[in-house]
């Protein structure tokens, strides 16, 4: 996949409803990258932002699958595709955003109820709040503290309406911090 493949992507499917949240797939990928930009995110950081959810625009399983009782496995599905572009620090926050949603519920008072029911949905499917060991053990992977971040931009970032900038904008962080193919 290269950049220019993303935006295809988002072209095709980005103006699908980000599920049960009043925001596009495309729109919410910009907000949180912005909201990485504006926390002073380096390009690797905002990159995942961007992308973290673009696992949701390579399957089709319908419009909400957490409705239906499926883990659509995002957080995993767009690795592949993104591994030969980018290096770990981008791939690591994507991967993890979902532990960190299950770290959060853990470790931070109100979190879960803050959840949409959407999140709430997925959060089971996808394992549950962490126990304390579970907690402790994710923020030692590599990535934990990033995915932490990408996962608060994530929650704030499904507000209709918000101005942004266009996707070319974060793209061109993207192919700053993408590796070079041969």
């Amino acid at each position: 996949m290269t950049v220019e493949d993303i935006a295809r992507l988002f072209a095709r499917r980005g103006g699908e409803q980000y599920a049960g949240e009043p925001v596009t797939q495309l729109e919410h990928a910009l907000q949180t990258a912005l909201l990485a930009q504006e926390d002073g995110a380096d390009d690797e950081l905002v990159t995942a932002a961007l992308l973290h959810d673009l696992g949701h625009l390579l399957h089709d399983l319908g419009a909400t699958p957490t409705l239906q009782g499926v883990d659509d496995i995002h957080q995993y599905r767009a690795l592949p595709f993104l591994r030969g572009l980018f290096d770990d620090t981008v791939l690591d926050a994507i991967e993890l955003h979902v532990d960190a949603k299950r770290y959060l519920c853990a470790t931070r008072e109100g979190y879960y109820d803050a959840l949409s029911a959407d999140s709430k949905r997925s959060l089971a499917l996808q394992g549950g709040v962490f126990s304390e060991a579970q907690a402790q053990a994710f923020m030692h992977r590599a990535g934990a503290a990033d995915a932490v971040r990408l996962r608060i931009w994530d929650d704030l970032a499904k507000s209709q309406g918000l101005k942004t900038p266009e996707l070319e904008h974060f793209l061109a962080r993207a192919r700053r911090c993408a590796r070079a193919i041969a």
